[in-house]
C-alpha cells in the first residue's frame, strides 16, 4: 500500500530589512514606476550582512517544527532546496541540520533546481517516505537571492528577493495539517542557456586565485524567452497534474503559482480561466524568491487562516535548467 506524505507543519521567514523599488532607484537606473508596470514588484525582504541561506532556512525550519509539534531530533531527513547555498560543500542541509541539533537525522542534501527547487524536493521526500515510512523529513526552500545578483543589471536586480519556507513531512494521519495528493515534474535542459547562473565560478570555468569577478558570476536571464516558457510550461504543468487526478481547475479552492512576475501571473490565469480571487500572491512584497517563492507563499496563506479544511491547494513552479514542477495538496 502507498504511504501518504502528510504535511504536519508550515513555517516561513523574511529577513527584517526591506529594499523598496525607491531604494533601488538610488543605486541602478530604474523607477518605482518602471518595476511595478513590468513586475507587479514594489519591494523586498534583502539579508543584512554575515546573514546566510541556513539561517533563513534555520529560521523557518524552526516554526514549521513548531507547527508540527515535532523536535529537531525526531527529525530523520532534511531537504535543502536552494541555489544559493552556504557552500559548496558541506551542503546547506547538514549545516542546518547542526544548527538545529537534529542529531539523529539519517539524510541530508540539497537539491537544485533553480525556482522549482521546493517541488523537486517533495517529489523526493514523497518517494522517500515509502521507503521510510516512520521518517519525520523538513523539506526546506531558502535563498539568498541577492547574493547572486548583479546591482549594475537593471533587468535582474529588481526581481529578486530572500527569504526560507519549509515544511515537515510524515505518514502522521492524527496530527496532519494536509496530505501531499500528487507532484509532478519536467525538465529541459536545452533551454538551460535562457537562465544561467555562474557561467563563470564553476568547474565549466573554475576561478583561479586572483580572478576578477565578471557579471558572469550572476544571474542572466533572457526575459522575453522565458516568460514564454515560463507561462506555457506552468500552465500546461497545472492542467496536466489536475487531469491526471480527475480534477480541473474549478475544483481548486487556491491556486499558488510561481511568484516571480505578476504579468506571468495574470497570463496563467487566463489560460487557465482561473479567478484572480482564487490566487495568492505576496510577489508585490517579497519578489522573486526562487526555491523559497512557493512555500513562502502557501506558509504565508496558511498562517492568515486562508486556507480551510478541504480545501485543495495546487503549487506550480518555473525554474533554472529549465525546470517545472507542481504539487496537488488537500488540507
Amino acid at each position: 500500500m502507498k504511504v501518504k506524505a502528510n504535511i504536519l507543519g508550515l513555517g516561513f521567514y523574511v529577513p527584517e530589512k526591506v529594499l523598496t523599488n525607491y531604494d533601488l532607484e538610488k543605486i541602478v537606473d530604474t523607477s518605482n514606476e518602471w518595476i511595478v508596470t513590468r513586475t507587479g514588484i514594489k519591494e523586498r525582504r534583502i539579508v543584512k550582512e554575515g546573514q546566510a541561506c541556513s539561517d533563513l532556512a534555520y529560521e523557518a525550519s524552526i516554526k514549521a517544527l513548531r507547527d508540527a509539534n515535532v523536535k529537531p531530533e525526531e527529525l530523520t531527513h532534511i531537504i535543502v532546496a536552494t541555489f544559493t547555498p552556504d557552500y559548496c560543500t558541506p551542503t546547506t542541509a547538514c549545516v542546518l541540520q547542526d544548527k538545529l541539533g537534529a542529531k539523529n537525522c539519517q539524510m541530508a542534501m540539497d537539491v537544485a533546481a533553480g525556482c522549482s527547487g521546493f517541488t523537486y524536493a517533495i517529489d523526493v521526500a514523497r518517494g522517500l517516505i515509502n521507503v521510510y515510512p516512520d521518517a519525520k523529513m523538513l523539506v526546506v526552500g531558502s535563498e539568498v537571492c541577492t547574493s547572486r545578483l548583479n546591482f549594475q543589471d537593471r533587468s535582474t536586480c529588481v526581481l529578486f528577493g530572500d527569504g526560507a519556507g519549509a515544511v515537515v513531512i510524515g505518514s502522521d494521519e492524527k496530527n496532519k495539517k494536509a496530505t501531499i495528493i500528487d507532484s509532478l515534474l519536467r525538465a529541459n535542459g536545452s533551454l538551460g542557456y535562457l537562465l544561467p547562473v555562474g557561467k563563470e565560478g564553476g568547474s565549466a570555468k573554475p576561478y583561479k586565485v586572483g580572478s576578477k569577478v565578471t557579471a558572469d558570476y550572476f544571474i542572466n536571464m533572457n526575459g522575453p524567452e522565458l516568460f514564454k516558457h515560463a507561462v506555457r510550461g506552468m500552465s500546461d504543468m497545472a492542467l496536466k497534474i489536475l487531469k491526471k487526478n480527475g480534477l480541473t481547475p474549478d475544483d481548486l479552492d487556491l491556486f499558488i503559482p510561481h511568484q516571480a512576475n505578476l504579468r506571468i501571473i495574470d497570463a496563467i490565469a487566463k489560460r487557465l480561466s482561473f479567478p484572480r480571487e482564487k490566487i495568492y500572491i505576496n510577489v508585490d512584497r517579497y519578489g522573486n524568491t526562487s526555491a523559497a517563492s512557493v512555500i513562502i507563499a502557501l506558509s504565508e496563506a496558511y498562517s492568515k487562516g486562508l486556507i480551510n479544511p478541504g480545501y485543495k491547494v495546487l503549487l506550480v513552479a518555473f525554474g533554472a535548467g529549465l525546470t517545472w514542477g507542481s504539487v496537488l495538496i488537500e488540507f
